[in-house]
């Protein structure tokens, strides 16, 4: 229980009116929308500055703060990793897929993927898609925030409706302007009071020196042996990149941010601010984790589970005022994320699905379907939540969770080896895809009842999931390309705007220069960090 005093509220209910005044503001100014692109996509008019602050912000979740934590507590800065190697990855989204999703001008993933392959492929990322969004990110988010509010004195329904409510309601009237906007607003919040916490656990240990000696060596060290159960480096190199490319890369999640910039150079921009934004969660998310161990491990705090290293370390040393500023960075976390998942959910439903069926409809009536669209998915976020208080003590949380693992490799398979290669065609796709689904799931279903196995498939429900990502990727893309081979391929008129041309000479003007050498120093910073921490 973080307690707070009158103070801290004051800073908290500052923080939404705040939020909520920029969402009217930018709502207000777009009140006249033209068509739904400006609803959807913010009218493909963003610039570098939020596109960046929104991909950092609607990936960092409240669930993700308090994980990266309790995992930095745990075990040490392994968990960042998956941060670190984020940088890479918005590197690639930028320069490899940007230019092919705006020169398309798709809306949605599933969108270029009709357009790469076939309606059938289409349908089948925005059924999985969706599917994913209200089982996990909803769900998940939800209940995050949820438990924040429990933390502060609240009862847990009452915090559970209001996160949602609240992020709905101006998710609904403001689309994707009013999401980034107040996403910008929200990662400020979200890094300061992080970095507090980061400054002030320092200072109540007495310095880092004293946090080196307080915790074994190892607890510095990004690099595991690659037997390890949760972060291996082989799993780190191999498998994590290519969840990477799934998320960072495909998922309509995080790419809806890229596709509302008003041109190529602002949208690769992004990507790279993104980038750099990524090398901060070791520093201001996973090391509070390791000073809260730290401080239990000289008596100055109690910290029972290592899942609470951060509410433990903002009770015990975040004086008054600070502790609100530190709870509106968490709730800033979860609304960022909530409302993203929000939009790009209606959005799917709107493009993939109801325009599909109707595609005469008019730009109103798109915007309202995309609106009510999100007040369907609050309410099913709000009926889900009695069975997320029934899962969350047990292993299907964790199941529900995992299948995002299991999905994606077939997915970045098909979206990147289709960029690549004019001979990969739709039916590789198609095999592709559901022969990855069907081993995903299988793989989920033998977790699911791992107690009753022995032998071959108990080892196989054992192998570390980055690890099982890095097969079933080598798995879906040999199908592909087999596939592929033996079928016809597609017309050089379907492809060519939607694969790389080889023979083309790689020219670089002076603004994607400027742009390379800011993606080498991300990259350098990466580099660093990976031997820092060694």
């Amino acid at each position: 229980m973080i307690e707070l005093h009158l103070l801290d509220y004051l800073v908290i209910a500052f923080y939404f009116l705040f939020v909520f005044w920029v969402a009217w503001f930018v709502t207000i100014r777009s009140k006249k929308r033209k068509n739904s692109d400006d609803y959807f996509l913010a009218g493909r008019n963003l610039g570098w500055v939020v596109i960046g602050a929104s991909l950092f912000a609607s990936n960092i979740g409240s669930e993700h703060l308090i994980g990266l934590a309790g995992a930095g507590a745990a075990g040490g800065v392994a968990v960042a990793q998956f941060e670190i190697l984020a940088g890479f990855i918005l590197l690639l989204l930028g320069w490899v897929f940007v230019p092919f999703y705006l020169k398309s001008g798709v809306a949605t993933m599933p969108e270029f993927l009709e357009a790469r392959y076939s309606k059938s492929a289409r349908t089948y990322l925005s059924f999985i898609s969706i599917l994913g969004y209200v089982l996990t990110k909803i769900s998940v988010t939800i209940y995050a925030g949820a438990v924040v509010f429990e933390a502060i004195g609240f009862d847990f329904w009452l915090g559970a409706f209001f996160v949602v409510i609240a992020t709905g309601a101006y998710t609904v009237l403001g689309g994707l302007k009013a999401v980034i906007y107040t996403d910008f607003i929200q990662m400020i919040i979200m890094i300061a009071g992080a970095i507090l916490v980061s400054i002030l656990g320092i200072q109540a240990l007495g310095g880092i020196s004293e946090l080196k000696q307080a915790v074994e060596p190892e607890y510095f060290s990004l690099w595991k042996a690659s037997n390890h159960p949760a972060f291996p480096w082989t799993g780190i190199l191999f498998g994590a990149p290519i969840l990477g490319v799934w998320y960072w890369c495909t998922d309509q999640f995080i790419v809806q941010r890229v596709l509302s910039a008003k041109n190529i150079t602002q949208a690769r921009r992004g990507t790279i601010f993104g980038a750099f934004l990524k090398m901060l969660p070791l520093f201001i998310f996973v090391i509070p984790g390791i000073i809260c161990f730290a401080l239990a491990q000289k008596n100055i705090l109690q910290l029972t589970n290592t899942d609470n290293a951060l509410p433990t370390l903002v009770a015990t040393i975040m004086p008054t005022g600070l502790k609100g500023l530190v709870i509106a960075g968490l709730l800033a976390a979860l609304m960022s994320s909530l409302s993203s998942v929000f939009n790009s959910c209606s959005t799917l439903i709107t493009y993939d699905f109801y325009k599909q069926y109707y595609p005469k409809s008019s730009e109103k009536k798109l915007i309202w379907v995309g609106q009510v669209s999100t007040v369907i998915l609050v309410i099913l976020g709000i009926a889900w939540i009695p069975l997320m208080k029934l899962v969350s003590n047990g292993g299907l949380f964790q199941y529900l969770q995992s299948v995002q693992a299991y999905i994606s490799p077939p997915i970045a398979a098909v979206f990147l080896l289709g960029l690549f290669s004019r001979k990969i065609n739709a039916k590789g796709a198609m095999a592709s895809l559901y022969a990855g689904f069907v081993i995903g799931i299988g793989r989920l279903i033998l977790e699911i009842n791992k107690d009753s196995l022995s032998g071959f498939w108990l080892e196989f429900t054992q192998i570390n999931f980055l690890h099982f990502a890095l097969l079933l990727f080598v798995i879906c893309s040999t199908i592909l390309i087999s596939v592929s081979l033996i079928s016809k391929p597609e017309t050089i008129q379907k492809t060519k705007d939607l694969t790389f041309n080889w023979k083309k000479k790689l020219r670089f003007n002076p603004e994607e220069k400027r742009d390379l050498g800011l993606s080498a120093l991300v990259i350098v910073i990466i580099l660093t960090m990976w031997i820092v921490f060694s």
